[in-house]
C-alpha cells in the first residue's frame, strides 16, 4: 500500500518551489498535486495524457476546451488529452490533486 497525506505532500512540494509535485507514478497512471495561488496565471498546456483534477481546496474558474466552469472544493474535471485546458480567475489559493493516464513524462 502507498498512502500519503495532503499537509505533507503540499510542505514537500513547496520546498521544492515548485507548482507541481508529482508522488506517485504506477505503471497506467500518475498523481500529483498542483498549486496556483490566487491572482496567479495557469502557464499549462495540453497534454499527451488525460487527466482529471481533484479540487482539494480554493476557487476558480476552469476553461477546457470551448467550456467554462467554476471549480471549488470537491470539484472533479476531465480533461481529455491534447485539449486545451487552463485555471483562471483564481480567487482562493487552488490545490487540486491531478491524474494522469497513462502516466504523464
Amino acid at each position: 500500500m502507498k498512502a500519503f497525506r495532503l499537509d505533507e505532500l503540499e510542505a514537500e512540494r513547496a520546498a521544492n518551489n515548485g507548482a507541481y509535485l508529482q508522488f506517485l507514478r504506477e505503471r497506467n497512471m500518475s498523481v500529483g498535486l498542483y498549486a496556483l495561488d490566487a491572482g496567479q496565471p495557469d502557464p499549462q498546456s495540453p497534454h499527451n495524457q488525460d487527466e482529471v483534477y481533484v479540487v482539494v481546496s480554493g476557487r476558480a474558474s476552469v476553461t477546457v476546451g470551448m467550456e467554462t466552469t467554476q471549480v471549488a472544493r470537491g470539484s472533479v474535471v476531465y480533461v481529455p488529452a491534447g485539449t486545451a485546458h487552463k485555471f483562471h480567475h483564481i480567487t482562493e489559493d487552488l490545490r487540486v490533486l491531478v491524474v494522469f493516464s497513462p502516466p504523464e513524462g
